[in-house]
């Protein structure tokens, strides 16, 4: 979780508006919060990736949006932008849907399933903090985090296996009790999203509730994701090694790799480190690209966080660096002026993807 300015904190209240959550009417006839997109979101017509075809595969990438009540009345705008390039396959949208300094209200979140709703594409979401780690706070509500993950999960994943927006099929871990965590291939590339929050994996206190360490039941709740995590990634990797893919997507909420903290704490990101060797382990074994998406810094950003004579290899007690491994950032908050449009590029080319913000045509002011 990234501090907010102060105009978005000043805006915490307004923006939790019933009426700037509203969505057209005609985007949501039949489709009340909480249910499954009707047939107006056919994936019908739309190159998937999946035809057969020679073209490229497209996707949107998108996170930390909305924050405030500026980019919640934005944010239908945003949607339709995306929806209406015809060429993309789906929208992945990684983590916090709302700023760190609002309530995280079940009325809020049936809101944004709504605008989730009105997504033509299929929408791969994986949560963010400020949605469930962070809601301890008191400006949150004081909330027991693991009581709104539990919700986070009812409202936007429920039906484990079928994403939100036009419906596709993922497989889900939803029998180990991780429904969000999901891989899928489009094409030759493999991809999976995974429960990787801020504020250090979920480990901060929950200083909203008078907590001045990790409680039991937090505890408890790390060690179950991060190995199901670790687990999602394994197989992603196996899966792709065995079908001979050409690259293999991550999709994750947390920067582990921040390049705005330029003195990293154990504090702040050691909890990271199992599923950073993972990622290493698993991009070596592979040998072909690997791309990791992650919001939570908000800034545009790509690189190689884990090549030779990255600091992060230090900090995380790694050894050998992952060097076919490229991390980008999505912009976010008060950079959410864009969107970023992922393109494979032609076979024999020495990277996989390319980027392409795209801005929004009515960005939030």
């Amino acid at each position: 979780m990234r501090p907010l300015n102060q105009v978005l904190m000043a805006t915490a209240a307004a923006m939790m508006s019933a009426s700037l959550l509203a969505v057209p009417a005609q985007a949501t006839e039949g489709n009340p919060p909480g249910g499954q997109g009707q047939e107006s979101n056919s994936t019908a017509g739309r190159n998937d990736g999946d035809n057969g075809s020679r073209s490229r595969l497209s996707f949107a990438m998108i996170g930390d949006v909305p924050y405030g009540a500026a980019e919640i009345q934005a944010f239908p705008s945003y949607i339709q932008d995306i929806n209406a390039h015809k060429e993309l396959s789906f929208v992945g949208h990684v983590g916090d849907i709302k700023n760190g300094s609002s309530p995280c209200t079940d009325e809020y979140f049936a809101g944004i399933r709504q605008n989730f709703d009105t997504f033509t594409l299929p929408l791969v979401y994986t949560p963010g903090d400020n949605e469930w780690t962070d809601c301890h706070r008191t400006n949150n509500g004081a909330y027991n985090p693991l009581e709104r993950l539990a919700k986070v999960r009812e409202i936007f994943v429920p039906q484990p296996g079928i994403t939100l927006g036009a419906p596709m099929k993922v497989k889900s871990q939803a029998r180990q009790g991780f429904p969000e965590n999901v891989s899928f291939q489009k094409k030759d590339i493999a991809f999976t999203a995974v429960n990787i929050p801020g504020s250090d994996n979920s480990m901060l206190p929950w200083s909203g509730l008078g907590k001045t360490a990790p409680t039991a039941e937090q505890l408890s709740e790390v060690r179950a994701r991060t190995a199901a995590d670790i687990q999602e990634l394994k197989e992603t990797f196996r899966k792709a090694r065995g079908d001979g893919n050409r690259a293999v997507v991550v999709m994750t909420q947390a920067d582990m790799f921040d390049p705005t903290v330029p003195n990293p704490s154990q504090a702040d990101f050691g909890a990271y480190k199992p599923l950073v060797q993972t990622l290493i382990e698993e991009s070596n074994a592979f040998g072909g690209p690997v791309y990791l998406i992650n919001g939570d810094s908000h800034v545009f950003n790509q690189d190689h966080p884990l090549a030779a004579g990255s600091p992060w290899l230090a900090f995380y007690g790694q050894l050998a660096p992952a060097k076919n491994l490229t991390r980008v950032t999505v912009d976010g908050s008060n950079n959410a002026q864009d969107w970023l449009k992922v393109t494979s590029t032609p076979e024999g080319t020495r990277e996989a993807l390319s980027f392409e913000r795209i801005p929004f045509t009515r960005p939030a002011s």
